[in-house]
């Protein structure tokens, strides 16, 4: 019978490579997800960064009820959907500090997913709080803290792995945010604006320090985990993502799969 393992178990990879477009990142988090699940390669930390804005929608999201098309094409934002389920996150360069880990599933097995997405967000709240960041996990998915909201997770379980990402907002523009999400519109229509803008207390205003900064600082707190060497990654990973994006992520069948 398979057992739980925990972080220090692992000799962990960290990735954290140049801007990549939109499609690319969703590309790699399968690719890299099924080659940890298969023993391919360790578990690792990737950190993204972005080429272009875009949204990425959850893997049942409606397209049609999470994004206004004419306001993503007057911002040329694209839209993309991940393999994960949960909601809508926009994003510009700059704006967010997004990462994934991919793991055995054994370091959750036998958790509820409640208690999964707490494990693995558990060291971002911490770094938060030696930030000076009154910060806490909020069930299901949310890292949130007493001026608002931070960030958003998802997760998808497969290969016998697990995939967890989150977005934490950097620095946001409120007023373009809700005219490409559809959420000013429907979901707080009964509150305003207003209400949306304040859902979301980004850590440049909490923290004063710059988005860089804060990434070290989260690498450095991962590496009391466990261990942690950094990687780039290889010609043939990119080469199968760059694939996989161009038949999968970038294509309208996958984009509008849930129309």
């Amino acid at each position: 019978m398979s057992q739980r393992t925990d972080w220090n178990h692992y000799r962990w990879q960290l990735i954290h490579d140049l801007p990549q477009d939109p499609a690319l990142h969703m590309a790699l988090d399968e690719i890299l997800t099924d080659d940890v699940g298969t023993g391919k390669r360790p578990p690792l930390l990737r950190i993204w960064e972005w080429a272009s804005s875009t949204v990425i929608i959850g893997r049942f999201q409606s397209l049609k009820n999470e994004v206004d098309p004419e306001g993503a094409a007057r911002h040329n934002i694209s839209v993309v959907r991940r393999i994960s389920g949960g909601g809508a996150m926009f994003l510009e360069p700059g704006n967010g500090i997004t990462y994934s880990i991919c793991a055995p599933d054994a370091l959750v097995h036998g958790m509820s997913f409640q208690e999964s997405y707490a494990l693995m967000d558990s060291w971002v709240v911490e770094t938060l709080k030696t930030l000076g960041i009154d910060a806490w996990y909020q069930p299901l998915n949310d890292i949130t803290s007493s001026k608002g909201k931070i960030g958003g997770a998802a997760q998808a379980r497969r290969s016998k792995a697990v995939l967890h990402h989150t977005m934490l907002a950097y620095d946001i523009n409120a007023d373009k945010m809700l005219e490409v999400l559809r959420i000013g519109k429907e979901k707080l229509s009964d509150k305003g604006t207003t209400s949306a803008k304040k859902r979301v207390d980004p850590l440049r205003s909490q923290t004063g320090l710059e988005r860089e900064a804060i990434t070290r600082c989260m690498i450095e707190q991962f590496k009391k985990l466990a261990p942690l060497e950094e990687v780039s990654l290889d010609a043939d990973t990119l080469h199968r993502a760059e694939q996989l994006a161009e038949q999968k992520f970038r294509t309208a069948q996958w984009t509008t799969l849930v129309p």
